[in-house]
């Protein structure tokens, strides 16, 4: 498929839409969307609909109103703005299925050092480079991210749309135990208050009449769905990578308070064991997973698990993740079993989420976008492109009524869906790499109907 840049298609299509951009540009969001146009038809691309596995070519796309209004051929609108995207591929706008879109610095001292307003403005500035990038919707999988999530909704900043989990559900000396401390002061035993708890990040319980309490403030707060430190982690203070979290009876007690909300619970889990024990509590989603024996795998089949991992972040050279003391043997554990847990998931045909857990300063954010060329090892650049578009929109739907965006499906070309989409500098089912160059190889960003992003 040709790569050529396409010609602009009028010379309302220039004034209303490229030669605007340069105007708005600096001006807040708010005045961005007042320009947006409540029409746009997109014409002479070909498009992957998120779903077909072929390029669907002849046909236009038509958003008003910030949904796709219409998908066919000869569609015109009245007012609208005309965008020839003859030679480009057109896709549904990406999702990440695993990110911390707070988590911006080391998080000892996010919880510890950090005021609270360098801590927001950086995970604002994140957000913002995350939709450029062209993601227009994540799962958090943890953090304070309600605040930011509120704003990017109100069109106060721009940045994608977010499912928040809110704080992590962490047992004692678990991964989501962050004080450093070997000799801190409990606050189950004195009475403090825990930095981690006061800053949204950790629920530190343990036992079920604990657990479940955590689980009720979290949705309180309006997490989208539950998030559980299940076994040992890399970046954790306190647990080796082998240890199993939480007992099942604790397990079910959460997994069951988020059933009654309609939602579903997902789980840090590494060992064997702890994967055993989170499916037979019935979590929704593995993250990670990287231990899970053929057992396990096929317990995930049957029980129509996701299995979330990364592939990116395992592929890593040592001395490039900025890892030391306990947390660098910790990785090297991690990837050493990784290639084979992601054997092991496509044999039993899985369905793999699409996510990236990148940690750390907002400079390593286009990390992010390797990921799709670190998953052709194992599947084809069409499959990928599927886990990181529908593939994620259907596990994020099974928050059900605690989903936060009910207006339309998500990941998908279709009539009703969100105006999510972007014009792609050529044919990434043939290519899947080219997007792991946003900068260029994105000609247009366009999340609910609102442009972003037009360099045609």
């Amino acid at each position: 498929m040709s790569t050529t840049k396409p010609n602009t298609v009028s010379r309302r299509a220039l004034l209303g839409g490229a030669g605007a951009l340069g105007l708005t540009a600096a001006l807040p969001l708010r005045a961005q969307e007042a320009a947006s146009p409540a029409a746009t038809l997109i014409k002479g691309a070909a498009i992957f609909d998120g779903r077909a596995p072929d390029l669907i070519t002849g046909v236009d796309v038509l958003v008003e109103d910030g949904m796709i209004a219409a998908v066919g051929a000869g569609l015109s609108a009245q007012e609208a703005t005309v965008i020839d995207a003859t030679g480009l591929t057109l896709t549904p706008g990406l999702t990440d299925a695993h990110t911390h879109i707070m988590w911006h610095d080391e998080i000892e001292e996010l919880i510890y050092g950090s005021p609270h307003e360098y801590t927001g403005v950086m995970a604002a500035e994140g957000a913002r480079r995350m939709l450029m990038r062209g993601f227009t919707t994540v799962r958090d999988a943890g953090g304070p991210a309600f605040g930011l999530k509120r704003a990017i909704d109100a069109g106060v900043i721009a940045g994608p749309r977010i499912l928040p989990s809110g704080f992590f559900i962490s047992q004692t000396s678990g991964h989501g135990d962050f004080e450093p401390r070997m000799n801190y002061l409990s606050p189950h035993f004195t009475g403090q208050l825990d930095p981690a708890y006061l800053r949204g990040w950790t629920i530190t319980a343990d036992g079920k009449a604990e657990v479940m309490k955590a689980t009720r403030e979290a949705l309180r707060y309006g997490a989208t769905q539950i998030k559980i430190m299940g076994s040992g982690s890399i970046t954790g203070a306190h647990d080796p990578l082998d240890v199993t979290e939480f007992t099942l009876e604790e397990l079910q007690a959460i997994v069951a308070e988020a059933q009654k909300w309609g939602t579903y619970a997902k789980i840090h889990a590494y060992s064997d064991a702890s994967v055993q024990n989170a499916l037979t509590a019935g979590v929704r989603s593995v993250e990670h997973g990287l231990f899970a024996s053929e057992e396990s795998m096929q317990m995930m089949k049957d029980k129509d698990v996701f299995f979330s991992t990364q592939y990116l972040t395992y592929a890593a050279n040592p001395e490039d993740t900025g890892l030391t003391g306990d947390a660098l043997p910790k990785f090297l554990q991690a990837k050493a079993g990784a290639t084979e847990g992601y054997e092991r998931a496509k044999a039993f045909g899985l369905k793999v989420a699409w996510g990236t857990d990148i940690l750390g300063t907002i400079d390593k954010g286009p990390f992010q976008s390797l990921e799709f060329v670190a998953r052709t090892a194992y599947y084809t650049p069409t499959e990928i492109l599927m886990q990181a578009t529908s593939g994620n929109a259907e596990l994020f739907a099974r928050s059900g009524a605690r989903h936060p965006y009910q207006a339309g499906p998500l990941g998908v070309i279709e009539p009703g869906a969100y105006g999510d989409l972007l014009l792609v500098n050529g044919n990434p089912l043939d290519d899947i790499s080219i997007l792991t160059t946003p900068e260029t190889s994105l000609a247009l960003i366009m999340k609910g109907g609102v442009i972003h992003k037009n360099i045609l």
